[in-house]
C-alpha cells in the first residue's frame, strides 16, 4: 500500500471514530479515560498538535470542536453528568496503572 492511500484510509477511520463518537453521547469522557486512557479531549488536542506539526494554528477549543461536533461547553451542558464517586475512583485506579 502506498503512503497516500495509507493516510487516506487512516483519515476515514478518523473520522468514522469522530462520528461514531459524536453519536455516542452517553459515553462519558471519564469512562474512556479509565478504560481507554485517552478520551475526546485527547483527539482534540491530538488534532491541534498535528496540525502545528504542519505549521497550522488550530485553537485548542476549535480543535475540540471538530471533534465533538459542536463547542465542547455547549456538548458538556447537553451531554457530561457529574462523575461517580466509583468513577472518580477508577479514573485514579487507572492513573496509577497506567502512569
Amino acid at each position: 500500500m502506498d503512503e497516500r492511500t495509507q493516510s487516506e484510509l487512516e483519515a476515514a477511520v478518523f473520522r468514522r471514530l469522530v462520528a461514531h463518537l459524536r453519536q455516542r453521547t452517553d459515553v462519558q469522557n471519564i469512562d474512556m479515560m479509565i478504560t481507554a486512557g485517552f478520551c475526546r479531549n485527547c483527539l482534540g488536542d491530538w488534532y491541534r498538535e498535528a496540525a502545528a506539526q504542519k505549521g497550522i494554528e488550530v485553537s485548542k477549543e476549535e480543535a475540540r470542536a471538530r471533534v465533538y461536533g459542536m463547542p465542547q461547553g455547549e456538548w458538556k451542558q447537553r451531554y457530561q453528568k457529574d462523575a461517580t464517586p466509583e468513577q472518580q475512583a477508577a479514573f485514579e485506579r487507572s492513573q496509577k496503572t497506567h502512569s
